[in-house]
């Protein structure tokens, strides 16, 4: 088997996490974030969902991380994400962060909102 290091370019990926933070693309983001291919920063969690609203048009999927274990969205929240036309994938932060970035290197358009562990 050949093993080749993913180039991500001027993409970011989340480079690890910690107890209360993230590190995307060299930076580190204090509590959670919200990481999108050209972009990331801080995230005001599940009641800020105006900001992944804002998505809409420019990513497919976002990636919820619950933390450090699985929780449902709101329901409010999933069907205003569904009637944007954005798809919702919930797991636990560090599976999130992986998925994330694995979709990322294959080119697809997605983000991560991403509760700390």
């Amino acid at each position: 088997m050949k093993l080749s290091e993913v180039q991500f370019g001027s993409l970011l990926p989340v480079d690890g996490y910690g107890p209360g933070f993230f590190r995307v693309g060299g930076g580190v983001i204090e509590g959670a974030a919200l990481v999108r291919p050209d972009g990331a920063g801080p995230w005001a969690g599940l009641p800020d969902g105006a900001a992944l609203l804002a998505l809409a048009g420019t990513v497919d999927v976002i990636f919820f991380g619950m933390g450090a274990e699985i929780a449902p969205l709101p329901r409010d929240l999933r069907e205003a994400l569904e009637a944007a036309g954005i798809g919702a994938e919930v797991m636990a932060t560090p599976a999130a962060c992986r998925t994330y970035n694995v979709c990322l290197a294959e080119g697809r358009r997605v983000a991560a909102a991403l509760l700390p562990v």
